[in-house]
């Protein structure tokens, strides 16, 4: 594994492409949003099969004389699988799976088979969102608080920065493209948050070590030593955790790829972040060993 890579050349480049995603990231998701599944907005998801092929557009048509409000059809895996989706808007209607059933059966003309039937109701999906937001912020002021005690408060600062980076960027790709959010998503953003900050904490903790080991030499020269010394454990993580990952969305079936992609993306952003975004943080502080000796002295009774 190279060694001497200069990382620290290539931060405000970096720097400035980060920052154009991160505003693009934002700009998409406030004006276009995010596409909530049925875990979020509530209503039916039916995993269809028909022995024979039809057309998607024929399944929406079939439907929309029963007044349900959004419905969104979508091939699902093999031919004759789809994937249909509707709003729901009689939701006390006990009789609407069924119903639904009948219509298609005698629309389409077809063998018709419901493999997998989902209903959320809307105060369901309502405290299902509400959750995720909470526990997607628990998780980053966790990682916050975890770093603060850990290091000095300029790494909790880029470790909270790189954080936030890597998720806003995420979701903002995910609403660029239109990709559902649901549960899975959410599970993903925060193994997403973890493995970022663990990525992190490595170079972080290397960093500090050297700061205390050289101390004549500059913050630039210490992040870059120390991102060259924890390269190779970058890479291998990364790597492998990619291999599996691809594994999953191109054999784990449609089901896992939303959850799949979602962390993909994650770690390539993830690991990115740790050596582009946090790694910079402290060049901009000018943090030094004199800085953390400081900080120590605060500290000590």
């Amino acid at each position: 594994m190279i060694k001497n890579i200069n990382f620290v050349s290539k931060f405000k480049k970096a720097n400035f492409i980060s920052i154009i995603f991160f505003i693009l990231s934002i700009f998409f998701i406030i004006f276009k949003g995010l596409n909530y599944g049925i875990d979020f907005k509530g209503g039916t998801l039916i995993e269809l099969r028909t022995d024979i092929t039809v057309k998607a557009s024929s399944i929406r048509d079939s439907l929309k004389s029963m007044n349900l409000g959004d419905i969104n059809v979508k091939k699902f895996g093999k031919d004759g699988d789809y994937l249909i989706k509707v709003e729901q808007k009689n939701a006390n209607n006990s009789n609407l799976i069924p119903e639904i059933k009948k219509t298609l059966s005698d629309n389409l003309s077809a063998g018709i088979e419901f493999r997998r039937v989902e209903n959320v109701g809307p105060k369901v999906s309502s405290e299902l969102l509400e959750s995720s937001v909470i526990a997607i912020s628990l998780a980053l002021a966790a990682m916050l608080f975890y770093i603060w005690v850990r290091f000095e408060w300029q790494f909790s600062v880029g470790s909270i920065v790189a954080l936030f980076h890597d998720v806003i960027i995420t979701l903002g790709i995910f609403s660029i493209l239109s990709l559902e959010i649901n549960l899975s998503i959410i599970a993903a953003v925060l193994t997403i948050v973890g493995y970022s900050m663990n990525d992190t904490v490595v170079i972080y903790d290397r960093i500090r070590e050297n700061l205390f080991k050289y101390t004549k030499i500059s913050i630039s020269d210490v992040a870059n030593l120390s991102i060259n010394e924890t390269l190779a454990r970058t890479v291998i993580t990364s790597v492998t955790t990619l291999l599996a990952l691809f594994s999953i969305y191109l054999l784990g079936g449609e089901i896992l790829r939303g959850f799949s992609f979602a962390m993909i993306l994650g770690v390539i952003i993830g690991t990115y972040s740790s050596i582009f975004v946090a790694s910079p943080i402290l060049k901009f502080f000018r943090v030094s060993y004199k800085t953390l000796e400081k900080e120590e002295k605060k500290i000590e009774p």
